[in-house]
């Protein structure tokens, strides 16, 4: 089971307002900041979660990794669509729109986006509709 989890970027700032856009839709918002004088790793970071602490956390002054993936559960698929659209909106960049990805399941609809760092982040839902 995993706690949380945190992505090297960048740009904590500029990764913040890219995450709040593109998590609100599934109901994720930025509940911790941790201001670079308070972070041991000497850079600012913001954890995300629906409530507690975050599950999710960006943080900056580390080096930013290649191959990065992170999935979000989304309960509806109309939430995988907003998700989309609120990323691209935020400035991600297309890496799939949403559709079914039958080879990973009957009902794996998801949609892929690139965040300002280039991490490749997806919001999926497993429900028939």
């Amino acid at each position: 089971m995993i706690d949380h989890m945190g992505v090297a970027v960048s740009d904590a700032k500029r990764s913040k307002a890219f995450y709040e856009a593109a998590l609100k839709p599934l109901g994720m918002k930025c509940l911790t900041e941790v201001p670079a004088e308070e972070n041991g790793s000497g850079g600012a970071a913001y954890g995300f979660g629906v409530e507690g602490g975050g599950e999710f956390w960006v943080g900056d002054n580390e080096r930013v990794g290649e191959g990065t993936h992170v999935a979000f559960r989304a309960e509806t698929r109309a939430q995988v669509d907003a998700f989309y659209e609120a990323a691209i909106a935020a400035g991600g960049r297309d890496h799939g729109a949403p559709g079914l990805r039958p080879h990973y399941g009957p009902a794996y609809y998801a949609a892929f986006v690139f965040d300002p760092d280039g991490i490749n982040i997806e919001a999926v839902c497993y429900a028939a509709e």
